[in-house]
């Protein structure tokens, strides 16, 4: 194990956690540079340490939501910037700048969405700190963990000097199984289909230098195979791989600890929208423990479920209270 990570940068400490994803945004269509992406990643700290109830990390200026719905963010510029010796502000505003131009863009077999990421850009110069406005759809999006989630290390995350290897981490992180992409697929996840049309230019470009960069620092890698049809390589099969030797150790230990506090009965995509997006704590999970676990088992699609119930709540006095008493009546019809 190596030492505890953080990011500092003139005095301002990004310290490392294990960051929950969620797994429509890890695999959301767009195409941001790597100090886009940093601002990405605070946004999802911002929003999941808002849903539970906890203080925002130390160098977040403000959280503001706004009478439209709409949510005001202020941070310090060096919180996006690599290093101490990373003072380029230039490219700070220039990811602004990009990202107010650019959308998430969301497909699956019952929707398709785009939503523009930030507006109202601003860098104030005398404080060294920069402020953007966010959709509600876009804070929401940070926090709808129904498709699944992905953990990973911030710092790690934000420490690494490619994009691609950014995604490549967000994808491999907890994974276990082997995952299939077909090539146009991964392209258009990318946002790199006019970019790398040659598909030797895709590996040389994207797949490659994204492993060669996750091999020598991070807790996941990967290795990868084509799928081909003929000659023809249409696909790549990729097969995670652990590297406990860059997991952070206190991250560790805390992960350790969790898991022998929490039930291991609870499927891992339950327990966690019944954090994430519900806002149980701990002691509230485990003193509903079995209610969950019954439901886990008798209802088809608890996480469907519970997205319903989440929705139908938000107008109760006590919101959690409301979904387990429902959960109690749907297994009392269920047995009935």
């Amino acid at each position: 194990m190596e030492r505890t990570k953080q990011k500092k940068n003139n005095g301002v400490v990004v310290r490392n956690k294990d960051q929950i994803q969620s797994y429509i945004m890890t695999t959301a269509k767009y195409d941001f540079n790597v100090y886009e992406k940093r601002i990405l990643y605070r946004l999802v700290e911002l929003a999941q340490c808002e849903l539970q109830g906890l203080k925002f990390p130390e160098d977040c200026r403000k959280v503001e939501h706004t009478l439209w719905g709409n949510l005001i963010v202020t941070l310090p510029v060096t919180s996006i910037l690599s290093n101490e010796d990373d003072n380029n502000y230039a490219k700070a505003k220039k990811a602004l700048i990009a990202l107010s131009q650019k959308y998430f863009e969301y497909e699956d077999e019952k929707t398709w969405e785009k939503i523009n990421i930030i507006v109202l850009p601003k860098i104030q110069k005398y404080k060294s700190t920069f402020t953007f406005q966010i959709d509600p759809r876009i804070w929401s999006c940070c926090l709808d963990f129904t498709k699944g989630f992905r953990k990973y290390e911030l710092v790690t995350a934000m420490n690494f000097k490619s994009v691609y290897t950014m995604r490549f981490y967000e994808l491999m992180s907890g994974q276990k199984a082997k995952m299939s992409f077909s090539l146009n697929h991964l392209k258009e996840m990318f946002q790199v289909t006019d970019k790398y049309k040659l598909t030797a230019d895709f590996i040389r470009k994207v797949i490659e230098p994204a492993k060669k960069e996750l091999d020598e620092c991070s807790p996941y890698t990967f290795e990868w195979t084509p799928q081909k049809e003929g000659k023809k390589i249409v696909g790549f099969c990729f097969y995670p791989i652990v590297q406990p030797q860059f997991r952070d150790n206190d991250l560790y230990r805390q992960e350790i600890q969790k898991q022998t506090n929490l039930s291991w009965d609870l499927n891992r995509q339950v327990l966690g929208y019944l954090k994430l997006s519900l806002g149980f704590s701990d002691k509230e999970i485990k003193n509903n423990r079995a209610v969950f676990i019954a439901a886990q088992f008798e209802l088809p699609d608890i996480l469907g479920e519970l997205a319903i119930l989440k929705g139908k709540s938000r107008d109760k006095g006590n919101p959690k209270g409301y979904i387990i008493n429902a959960l109690k009546g749907k297994l009392k019809d269920k047995q009935g």
